[in-house]
């Protein structure tokens, strides 16, 4: 467990850098802060999202993302929608612009991670991407309950 521990902090601590994310938005050939595109990533993939549900996914608080989404917007890379059943609720959503930028991060990070694993086999990656997922989901699992507990 001590090693499983010691690789998740590590690749929280690279991943967390300033350079992975420098590194990708020059690779895409974008201009834009890196404090933004993992909100602008959040809101395509996931759009339409409440500023509190896109703070709690991006783990961040909520008027900094509230704010950091206007600046999307004065970029024209995301809009605010009122929500469907509730209009007290805006919602942050993707444009076409932010949706060409997501597409220019998405090449980059698929060639980064291309040469990360350039050297794994097939069934390496399979597993890698089945234990990942599984990691991923139970972390989300553990987070909703203690949310829950703590309400």
């Amino acid at each position: 467990m001590l090693q499983l521990r010691e690789a998740l902090m590590d690749l929280t601590g690279v991943l967390n850098r300033p350079q992975p994310d420098a590194a990708l938005i020059e690779m895409a050939g974008i201009d834009l802060d890196r404090a933004l595109f993992p909100l602008l990533v959040r809101i395509e993939r996931r759009g339409p999202l409440g500023i509190k549900e896109l703070a709690e996914l991006c783990g961040r608080d909520y008027t900094t993302v509230s704010r950091q989404v206007t600046k999307l917007e004065s970029l024209g890379l995301a809009a605010r929608q009122v929500h469907e059943q509730d209009a007290r609720i805006k919602q942050a959503v993707i444009t076409e612009k932010g949706r060409v930028m997501t597409t220019a991060l998405d090449g980059a990070r698929e060639k980064i991670i291309t040469s990360l694993l350039a050297d794994w086999d097939k069934q390496e990656l399979a597993d890698l991407s089945r234990l990942m997922r599984r990691l991923a989901d139970d972390a989300l699992r553990f987070v909703q309950a203690e949310k829950a507990r703590q309400a």
